[in-house]
């Protein structure tokens, strides 16, 4: 009788953990986050603040897209909160990197990132660094709830809870 072991050799897809598979995916949708702000700075279409609902888009999709394939490698054996975990730390690197990248370009491109907008939002001045803790917090957020959200779909689906137990 063959047992099911998800202890495999070194470098394998079976030992994927829910927070290596974020930090992977997350690395992925920072690296797309940061070419499309870059385009819409050097494009100058930065400053509308309608814009940035694409950078969201952007956001949710790595966030799923972490979940499923968590989801595809660990299939009938990928618990719940790991699920959950993998699409917080995707969404959690995403938007720091995108932060560091915006004081990046803050730094580069001074007077391209013109915040005036965002200040007559919320009524007073956006310094670079506000505006990074107001990355982070967003986009993490915005895993938060997608991950809950995508975690309906994805996740394992067990008839008799205390079956599956007994199996373990």
């Amino acid at each position: 009788m063959a047992t099911h072991s998800l202890a495999a050799p070194t470098g394998s897809t079976a030992t994927l953990t829910a927070e290596r598979n974020g930090f992977r995916y997350g690395l992925l949708t920072a690296t797309v986050l940061c070419i499309y702000t870059l385009i819409a700075v050097l494009a100058g279409f930065f400053q509308d603040i309608t814009a940035g609902t694409l950078d969201i888009v952007f956001l949710i999709a790595g966030t799923v897209l972490a979940i499923r394939h968590f989801r595809q490698v660990r299939g009938d054996h990928m618990p719940y909160l790991g699920g959950y975990g993998t699409g917080i730390v995707a969404a959690l690197t995403a938007s720091i990197i995108l932060g560091l990248f915006f004081i990046l370009l803050e730094a580069v491109f001074p007077g391209k990132l013109d915040l005036t907008q965002v200040q007559n939002v919320f009524g007073f001045e956006l310094s670079t660094i506000i505006a990074f803790l107001a990355i982070v917090l967003l986009g993490t957020m915005t895993g938060v709830i997608t991950s809950l959200i995508a975690m309906q779909y994805f996740k394992v689906q067990v008839s008799d809870p205390l079956a599956m137990m007994k199996d373990r």
